[in-house]
């Protein structure tokens, strides 16, 4: 078996890879989305996810492995949003691998932390339950929005985007949707 490492980054590097290819079909349309936006797109792709979880069956033929992608690529763009401020400015592609790798580094450098702290406890969770956690998140970060981003105790969203990206990651891996093993 890899390790947790080397299986994080063979997915974020397909992730990011799509990312790049999308770039070159979209260019950088989505930085007219408002981070709440993002949020609600994040949502559906995993709402998504639950209900073919939960009946067995779907009826659309893409398949959950690419909303997880999905579910990280969107939340790589809040995290530059959030970096950047919301604008309709274009990114040119070298700005934009950096800006990923950056955002990407960091939350990978998270995972780690608490990776060492949990002790790789994601690894005997459920993807079903790994989904709820990212569904609750993604709660939290809404409730947060709707409170223009103020909290009074809690981690803020970019902590919340952070995290899902972590989990998207864990279910992805745990589902071995990426041949990674």
């Amino acid at each position: 078996m890899k390790s947790t490492e080397a299986e994080y980054q063979e997915i974020i590097q397909y992730c990011q890879d799509l990312f790049a290819k999308k770039n070159k079909d979209y260019g950088t349309s989505w930085r007219i989305l408002r981070i709440p936006s993002i949020t609600d797109q994040i949502f559906i792709k995993a709402q998504r996810i639950r209900t073919i979880q939960e009946k067995g069956i779907q009826k659309v033929n893409d398949d959950i492995s690419s909303e997880f992608i999905g579910i990280i690529n969107y939340c790589v763009m809040a995290l530059i949003q959030i970096a950047l401020g919301e604008s309709k400015n274009d990114i040119n592609s070298s700005e934009l691998t950096t800006l990923y790798n950056t955002q990407v580094s960091e939350v990978q450098e998270l995972l780690f932390n608490k990776n060492h702290d949990y002790g790789e406890a994601w690894r005997d969770m459920r993807v079903s339950s790994m989904t709820d956690i990212i569904l609750m998140k993604l709660l939290r970060i809404k409730q947060i929005e709707d409170n223009q981003g103020y909290t009074i105790v809690s981690e803020g969203v970019k902590a919340g985007y952070q995290d899902i990206i972590n989990y998207s990651v864990f279910c992805l891996i745990k589902s071995n949707a990426l041949q990674t093993n």
